[in-house]
């Protein structure tokens, strides 16, 4: 299996630390947040000479940049051409920076909108997106979040984006904990889309985020572990930690934990 991490689990690291930290501890892959103002400066408006240096420190590591992950969203018809407008400059920038995926969001859905109407508006804002990331040589990666959770309501867009530069992010914590669906059922559905994964312990209060180490948490692991291990997964396995604890403390030790995992064949 491939692992990777979210630069929000060292916000303030440049890339070049962040890179020697997946190095270290053993991840194959880096999912950088742009839009968050972390360390790593790879954000909209980078000049060539910038773009050119970050693809001489990653190719010149054994560490691949997996994912560029965003905030743009398409559920909210006020929003909807400004969001439009930036993810086509972060699809440019995804594939000038070789990476295979840009993560996006739905959204939440606003009051006065019914789901059907805002399951329409975002199914057909990724197709009007996907050509464009094609040639870009970049997949939207849409991640089961916020009112998209259930993995049914997230195949019920990907059926009307219905293009292979759109797939799915299988936020593991967010289809049991908001999503109410047990972790093969997940799968199952998300399947014929998935692309990525992300993955964190925790507790499944909906009031309350509480991240834990993995194995101490509400979050079966092991049978996710097993499932793509069964299945073939190809893809990366991302670790997404906001507001935890120091890096040195949890990357090491989570990847550890899941290398156990596929060790003991779960």
């Amino acid at each position: 299996m491939k692992y990777a991490f979210v630069s929000f689990s060292c916000p303030h690291a440049d890339l070049s630390a962040i890179i020697a930290m997946a190095g270290e501890y053993g991840y194959a892959g880096i999912e950088i947040r742009s839009g968050a103002k972390h360390g790593h400066g790879i954000e909209l408006g980078l000049a060539p000479e910038a773009v050119a240096s970050i693809r001489a420190k990653l190719s010149s590591s054994s560490v691949d940049l997996h994912c560029l992950s965003v905030s743009c969203h398409y559920s909210n018809p006020d929003t909807l051409e400004t969001n439009m407008e930036e993810s086509k400059a972060y699809i440019r920038l995804a594939g000038e920076l070789g990476a295979p995926l840009l993560r996006v969001f739905c959204g939440i859905i606003p009051k006065g909108l019914d789901r059907l109407a805002a399951r329409e508006q975002i199914g057909k804002a990724l197709s009007e997106l996907a050509p464009l990331a094609e040639a870009a040589g970049v997949t939207l990666a849409v991640e089961t979040h916020d009112d998209w959770s259930d993995p049914e309501e997230m195949a019920a867009i990907m059926k009307i984006a219905d293009h292979p530069a759109v797939g799915v992010v299988w936020d593991i914590m967010h289809t049991l904990r908001t999503g109410n669906t047990a972790m093969d059922e997940a799968y199952r559905i998300l399947k014929p889309w998935l692309c990525h994964v992300h993955f964190h312990d925790g507790l499944l209060d909906r009031d309350k985020l509480t991240f834990l180490p993995v194995g101490e948490g509400e979050i079966d692991h092991r049978s996710v572990v097993s499932i793509l291990m069964e299945e073939g997964y190809e893809g990366f396995l991302s670790g997404e930690w906001l507001d935890w604890e120091a890096p040195d403390i949890h990357l090491p030790r989570e990847i550890a934990t899941m290398r156990r995992y596929e060790e003991a064949g779960c």
